[in-house]
């Protein structure tokens, strides 16, 4: 009898176990439900502007809405370098004057000036008895001239901005851990400035990937291909203030972890003075090369290629300037109708 009873409780205990394996198995599969499946491209956050004269972002109010999208990503790895790449005087007046709302309010004064430009050059060297007809073609070529300033302004928009695409190079570089890009991206809706901060998803192993066979693919030719990074990549240099050291105080250690903390970023050779020759306490300003090095290896190449980018790619995503793929493949890991980042890339820089 004592047999059957401990052989009942064995069964029940067994039954109780199970019951609770399958509840935690239903609420991991609910938990799993309710967590969004992110896309490439699919914008996570998008912060605008504090101030129109003033840009600055509420990175406070964006970590909570990326912790609320279930994004936990360290200070030192989104506000730290975010702060130094945007929270800077000469950055903050650069997003003003380079703003689309900047350039749509000095559209018509441009206008006004180029006509009174014309109007007063041909007024002096050409009389005209009927002033109606000089009026009528100064205003076309006043027309024509601001329409061709405003195109070369929004052509230049289209390429790497190195005011503020490659401040963002070393924030990817942290949030790309985290399957993040940001970018600072702006346009006018409604005759009012749209500027934001936006955090977009971006699984990078797939065009780490597809980039990387393309430069094996070209590795017979890398000769043409380093020529080719190198014309187009050559004007990429980024001048960086780095802090007097005494290199009787652990100098060489500091130094290499600032050579650890800039991945992308390789000294020139045409560096700046040494300390030995520079006045006490004074900041060391060197120079940083964005074209990959040629003896790097092919993944390296593609990773440097990928982080140079990224921020010019979704600032030109978000603001739809991207081309659509017409010729290429159709692509797995990227559900943008546009050209994916290493597409781009490839077009951009390999072609």
């Amino acid at each position: 009898m004592m047999e059957d009873k401990s052989g009942v409780c064995h069964v029940m205990e067994e039954n109780r176990v199970d019951v609770q394996i399958r509840q935690t198995k239903t609420e991991q599969q609910q938990a799993n439900n309710n967590v969004p499946k992110w896309s490439n491209g699919q914008c996570v956050v998008a912060m605008p502007s504090c101030s129109i004269l003033k840009p600055s972002f509420d990175l406070s109010l964006c970590r909570a809405k990326l912790e609320t999208d279930g994004f936990q990503i360290p200070v030192i790895d989104m506000e730290a370098p975010l702060k130094t790449a945007l929270d800077v005087p000469s950055v903050r007046r650069y997003l003003v004057f380079n703003s689309a709302l900047f350039h749509f309010a000095m559209a018509p004064v441009l206008y006004v000036v180029v006509w009174c430009g014309v109007f007063t050059t041909l007024h002096l060297y050409i009389s005209v008895s009927d002033y109606w007809v000089l009026c009528l073609s100064v205003s076309l070529v006043s027309i024509f001239l601001t329409i061709v300033i405003i195109f070369v302004l929004q052509y230049s928009n289209k390429e790497i901005n190195m005011n503020i695409d490659v401040r963002l190079i070393q924030v990817n570089e942290r949030l790309v851990k985290h399957k993040l890009l940001v970018a600072v991206a702006d346009w006018v809706q409604s005759c009012s400035g749209n500027m934001q901060l936006y955090f977009v998803f971006w699984d990078m192993s797939c065009c780490l990937r597809a980039l990387t066979e393309t430069l094996e693919e070209q590795s017979f030719v890398e000769d043409d291909t380093q020529n080719k990074l190198k014309r187009k990549l050559s004007h990429l240099v980024l001048v960086t203030e780095d802090a007097a050291v005494d290199p009787e105080v652990g100098g060489s250690d500091e130094e290499q972890d600032s050579c650890e903390q800039r991945p992308l970023l390789r000294h020139e050779d045409t560096e700046c003075s040494t300390s030995s020759n520079r006045p006490e306490g004074a900041n060391a300003t060197n120079n940083y090369s964005l074209v990959p090095d040629a003896s790097l290896p092919a993944q390296a190449k593609a990773y440097q290629l990928l982080m140079t980018y990224s921020a010019t790619y979704v600032r030109l995503l978000l603001s739809e300037r991207l081309p659509r793929p017409s010729h290429y493949p159709q692509r797995n890991h990227c559900s943008t109708d546009h050209l994916c980042l290493c597409q781009y890339i490839k077009k951009k820089i390999l072609r």
